[in-house]
């Protein structure tokens, strides 16, 4: 049971079950092994990262020294680690679709704005899998697959915070990330930045406009922080300079969506970290984050060797049977009744086919089939991509060589492969930037536009 202050704190639970489900140990693992091993794309295979970009096509149309910064960056990106920090939507905490992340910008001579590698989400309607494709953009609106938003976003960028996604500067998570400083007062920063304040990480503001500011090439003026909704700030700095702490930005609150000429505070600069939080607050263990993540936040911190590895309920299990306790649990890879014989299953199978009412060993069976205690969690694991957690957590369950009937469990089994067909439509440029003609169908709906209506959480 999680403590009173997650469940009083809806960012806490959203972002604690996120740690928990979308990005897999075994995912990291294995991204970690081909990474080190120098197979940046064996990684990224592993993150479920599809790569759009041709380095030697790079070095045809931008030169020689652009291809070999990206492929330096490239050997050193963490796809995993990335895909831990991608910014995230209510209420499932899946990726946001749709987006177009910037997570390093070249500026060879005479090509404008730079060429940009950059990390997109497909549409919701696609999002199957939940996968992430690595480009280059160079200014042009086109994309080498179809795409919503093929332009960076400027809310979402990650190339001022290459921490988050590059192996070699995972380290600056501390201090970027202000976990040095003390918990700000949640009072004092409502009084600065009004009612949509909590979580803000105000404390890191002036160092993070600097940042900003001089990535955009100018020495002081204003930026806009976005708050959710349509609450906005306006951060002034006069003079960014190199002192630490800086001192603090003058605050304005700016009306409607603010200056759209003055470059816009990135996401990951103007919330507290999640992983802070909940270290905060206690609900997590440095063991449970990303091996790159705590020891940033956990000096000293030495990962556990073994892992424990869940049972996934492969123990038998006591049902009540007409007055005895009597086992269930799995038998040459079918769950089955330990204490009956098979003569009397199969009449008590016989006498439920003719409308007759079942063993209660066999009433358990089949509600597990039908609808487990863990869907929940199975669903979680499908609709992050995990198809491989899924399906262990049934075969856990049922066995590996269980039948499916029909039933919740296995209709959330179907949509997600019926799902995988449109992202396949997506990827290949099938089904433009809209829903194909027969989108999937299940028993809970989902939205399928490109930014759905919820809230993204803090």
């Amino acid at each position: 049971m999680h403590s009173r202050t997650v469940n009083g704190d809806s960012r806490l639970a959203f972002w604690l079950r996120v740690r928990e489900f979308a990005v897999p140990p075994s995912m990291i693992k294995s991204a970690t092994a081909r990474r080190t091993a120098g197979d940046w794309a064996g990684a990224c295979a592993a993150a479920h990262v599809d790569v759009d970009l041709n380095l030697r096509s790079v070095a045809r149309s931008h030169g020689e020294e652009l291809a070999a910064q990206i492929r330096a960056d490239l050997r050193h990106l963490a796809p995993d680690l990335l895909r831990w920090h991608m910014p995230r939507i209510a209420p499932d905490g899946l990726l946001r679709p749709g987006l177009t992340v910037s997570l390093a910008r070249y500026r060879p001579t005479g090509q404008g704005d730079g060429v940009h590698l950059v990390a997109r989400t497909p549409p919701a309607w696609a999002d199957a899998g939940q996968r992430l494709s690595l480009a280059l953009w160079d200014g042009s609106r086109s994309a080498p697959r179809p795409h919503p938003h093929p332009r960076p976003n400027r809310r979402f960028r990650l190339d001022l915070h290459r921490h988050l996604w590059d192996a070699r500067r995972s380290g600056d998570l501390r201090v970027r990330s202000g976990a040095d400083l003390p918990p700000a007062d949640p009072l004092l920063v409502a009084e600065r930045t009004g009612p949509p304040a909590r979580d803000c990480a105000v404390d890191r503001w002036a160092a993070e406009v600097g940042i900003l500011l001089r990535a955009e090439g100018r020495a002081g003026g204003g930026v806009t922080v976005r708050l959710g909704g349509r609450h906005r700030l306006l951060l002034e700095l006069a003079a960014p300079g190199d002192a630490y702490p800086p001192d603090p930005p003058r605050i304005t609150t700016a009306a409607g969506g603010g200056d759209p000429a003055l470059p816009v505070l990135p996401d990951a600069a103007t919330w507290v970290l999640p992983d802070l939080a909940l270290l905060r607050a206690g609900l997590i263990e440095a063991d449970q984050l990303h091996p790159l993540v705590a020891p940033a936040l956990v000096p000293g911190h030495r990962p556990a060797d073994t892992p424990p590895i869940p049972d996934g309920g492969a123990s038998p299990r006591l049902v009540d049977c007409r007055g005895a306790q009597h086992r269930i649990g799995l038998v040459n890879g079918v769950l089955v009744p330990l204490d009956h014989d098979p003569a009397e299953i199969r009449r008590e199978e016989l006498l439920a086919s003719l409308t007759g009412t079942p063993l209660p060993c066999l009433q358990v069976i089949d509600e597990v089939h039908r609808h487990p205690a863990g869907l929940v969690d199975i669903r979680a694991r499908l609709d992050h991509g995990d198809i491989a957690g899924a399906l262990a957590a049934v075969e856990g369950l049922l066995g590996p060589d269980a039948l499916l009937r029909g039933g919740a469990l296995r209709e959330e089994l179907e949509t997600a492969a019926l799902r995988q067909v449109a992202h396949g439509m997506f990827r290949a440029g099938l089904a433009g930037l809209g829903p194909p003609p027969v989108l999937p169908t299940g028993n809970r709906s989902r939205d399928r536009r490109t930014h759905p209506r919820h809230a993204t959480p803090r």
